[in-house]
């Protein structure tokens, strides 16, 4: 006859290995993380497409847009790829790159996580490449074969942005308006948006100031109420502001520019950096050059954090310093931009 304390301590190291599989079931689910939750949606990801993530939770089934979704960690993701994620999502695309080289994508099993590893690749180094540090035309080359390879990847609209961007700096307008456009094929209202502002921001460079009026115009009417959103039509009513100033309208640009300067949350470094260059962008096209290298100065010494916006600002000082008789500024802004930016072309 067992003791009665033998059968007491062997309930209890049943009920604690019953745990124990519990926990361990729970922490290999694949989990879906959307940008207006702290936490994350648990289960088996049954269907993904361009358009989104479906996820098997208990009995249930939820959907989540391409544009919900901030990332997906995966069941059986290897500890190089979880960390090269949150490096990438951080912005810190070189520390993502570092660990994704100890990534030996043979010996991975699992398809989704092979896309989402070849994902993170291609965007830090697009990122990297956009700021000038890194081969914009490599960058390309690796963002057309994830596209061509990867339809179904809920990241498919993402890497159509990338390219939209990697061709904006290549200047091949035609080739941006292309992958912008495919943008608006999202389900999403947030990213039709952001296919018309990308739209209008080429048709401003290619100086089709109707064309970008309207784009932007189309943008800054539309109702919203997501924090996204939101930056998207204050972004077009900075591009708005350049086209007012580029197409004869200097005062109304530059009165817009200031009005969204003095409403600027000081918080959002990023969206700072992109309305204080459209104010000198403003500026330029106004004539004012003092004022356009006061914008640009702000940036240059405010936000040197964002690679993108500074590298721009940089790369505007150096043409507008001798204009004001500052040779010696010029040449401190190209240094600078050479050795932070090697490869930026504006």
């Amino acid at each position: 006859m067992t003791h009665p304390r033998l059968l007491c301590l062997s309930a209890i190291a049943a009920v604690f290995s019953f745990g124990l599989m519990i926990e361990d079931a729970q922490a290999q689910l694949d989990r879906v993380y959307t940008y207006d939750s702290g936490t994350a949606s648990s289960g088996t990801i049954t269907t993904v497409t361009k358009n989104g993530i479906q996820l098997k939770v208990g009995s249930s089934t939820k959907n989540f847009t391409e544009d919900e979704i901030r990332k997906v960690a995966f069941q059986g993701d290897p500890p190089p790829l979880a960390r090269a994620r949150e490096f990438a999502i951080d912005g810190q695309y070189e520390q993502a790159l570092d660990e994704l080289k100890a990534l030996d994508f043979n010996t991975i099993s699992r398809e989704l996580i092979k896309v989402d590893a070849a994902y993170y690749r291609f965007l830090s180094r697009a990122k990297l490449a956009l700021a000038g540090q890194g081969d914009r035309k490599a960058a390309t080359a690796e963002g057309l074969s994830f596209a061509g390879s990867n339809r179904d990847s809920y990241h498919f609209y993402s890497v159509a942005k990338l390219l939209g961007d990697l061709a904006l700096a290549q200047k091949q307008h035609a080739k941006a308006l292309q992958f912008y456009g495919a943008l608006a094929q999202a389900p999403s209202t947030e990213s039709k948006i952001q296919s018309r502002y990308l739209i209008g921001l080429t048709l401003l460079e290619q100086d089709d100031i109707p064309g970008a009026e309207k784009a932007f115009s189309d943008v800054a009417s539309v109702e919203v109420n997501s924090t996204s959103a939101l930056r998207l039509k204050t972004l077009a009513k900075a591009g708005q502001a350049v086209a007012l100033a580029k197409g004869g309208k200097a005062k109304e640009g530059l009165e817009l520019a200031d009005t969204l300067i003095t409403e600027l949350n000081p918080t959002d470094i990023e969206m700072s950096a992109k309305i204080y260059n459209a104010q000198g962008a403003s500026y330029e096209a106004a004539g004012d050059i003092e004022g356009a290298i006061l914008a640009y100065l702000h940036t240059h010494l405010m936000f040197s954090g964002q690679p993108d916006a500074h590298a721009t600002a940089l790369s505007r000082l150096v043409e507008l310093w001798p204009k004001v008789g500052r040779t010696e500024r010029a040449a401190e802004a190209r240094q600078e931009l050479q050795t932070r930016y090697p490869g930026f072309v504006n």
